[in-house]
């Protein structure tokens, strides 16, 4: 899916590689999580008894559910922490496929032991799928383009790079009228018109702000004139820096507690955006990056595994620390993000060991969680019997 801040879908550093011959620190050994570049390197102990854990049924069964539809990759995908092999998660996949699906307990009793990876000392975020109104076609009252991923959005190296410096991924960018490389638009010029008149509106949204915060989040629905919906997700992005707008909020003495603060949430946010709008549209294009959608048919939005994302089920990893979808256990000073969840997306803003960032579905009160989510605590990763043992032994290979 996604993401910025709460999320949006960027690319990661690659991980560090195990070379077979090659034994990583000892696990009982940490070295500093600042500077390693996958969990193999950064250290890992034992955790407690999936037991001691106490899991609850409902939450068991709903992860069971959303680890199935992770299995696909989990047997087949190279795992960038350096934790596991495809071949660790064959046995587990192949039980879940026939387990019953009222009986999640059982099965993660069963099938898994638990890793701290580091300190284990976590933080979490949440994100949601945003509801906001719009329309396939343009019409009075819905000005905001929804635009799929443009023709000329295109990788390459600027002539001002030196060859030397030309390594891994080139940069995002279009080729200008003097045929060299340059950036992509910005949010500024997009909004001023760079990209009107060449057909890429998928949508119109009508309002700015509440598109905004969907390009944030990196996904979400738009509730059409007749009543229909029609879900959007994350297609590709401008390559353009992203500005976290709540902290330049913050720089600028506009949230907290104060007289005259805003509160220093989602919702705070929005309500200085509202109130504040010419100041509030300078602050938005701050924020430079911009996201490209693509209609989804399918029953929810799309995380980095190809797999929809599940309320209270689904969470956003660093794959370099965290195995895409492995389980993972959360306890929080924000209870209600405890308990089991699987790792199936990813985001610009997560990165490093035990940073986690929660989804919390549509409607309701997904916005007023997600928006106000922000616990520390501690997290397990569940990993397949016997997982640990190798790893506390030095061996690379299952």
């Amino acid at each position: 899916m996604r993401r910025c801040i709460v999320a949006i879908a960027a690319l990661v550093l690659p991980a560090c590689t195990i070379i077979p011959d090659t034994k990583p620190p000892s696990p009982l050994e940490p070295v500093p999580e600042a500077t390693v570049e996958s969990a193999a390197f950064l250290g890992i102990e034992r955790g407690p008894r999936i037991v001691d854990l106490k899991l609850q049924p409902q939450d068991a069964n709903l992860a069971l559910a959303a680890f199935v539809e992770s299995c696909d990759w989990l047997t087949v995908k190279d795992d960038r922490s350096g934790l596991t092999f495809p071949a660790d998660w064959q046995e587990p996949c192949d039980i879940a496929h026939g387990w019953p699906a009222t009986r999640g307990v059982d099965f993660f009793l069963q099938v898994f032991e638990t890793a701290r990876i580091g300190s284990g000392e976590a933080f979490a975020t949440g994100y949601y799928e945003p509801e906001i109104a719009g329309t396939r076609e343009q019409r009075a009252g819905y000005a905001v383009p929804v635009y799929r991923v443009p023709d000329d959005l295109l990788r390459g190296w600027p002539d001002d790079v030196p060859e030397s410096e030309r390594t891994g991924r080139a940069p995002l960018g279009r080729i200008d009228e003097n045929g060299k490389h340059v950036p992509y638009y910005s949010r500024a010029e997009i909004e001023r018109g760079a990209l009107a008149g060449r057909g890429l509106e998928i949508a119109w949204a009508a309002d700015y702000i509440d598109m905004f915060f969907l390009q944030i989040q990196g996904s979400g629905l738009l509730r059409l004139p007749d009543g229909q919906v029609m879900r959007i997700g994350y297609a590709g992005q401008n390559g353009r820096g992203y500005t976290g707008i709540g902290g330049v909020m913050r720089e600028r003495g506009l949230l907290g507690d104060g007289p005259g603060q805003y509160a220093g949430s989602m919702q705070g946010i929005v309500r200085y955006l509202r109130e504040n709008p010419e100041d509030g549209a300078d602050l938005m294009r701050m924020n430079e990056s911009w996201i490209f959608f693509r209609e989804l048919t399918t029953d929810g939005p799309l995380g980095s595994l190809g797999v929809p994302v599940r309320r209270g089920s689904s969470v956003a990893v660093d794959p370099r620390f965290v195995p895409y979808g492995a389980p993972v256990w959360l306890d929080l000073d924000r209870d209600v993000a405890d308990g089991l969840w699987i790792a199936q997306d990813t985001g610009g803003a997560i990165k490093g060991a035990n940073r986690f960032d929660t989804f919390w579905g549509n409607g309701g009160d997904a916005a007023e969680i997600a928006g106000g989510m922000s616990g520390r605590g501690q997290a397990l990763v569940l990993l397949p019997i016997g997982t640990v043992d190798r790893l506390l032994a030095g061996r690379p290979q299952p």
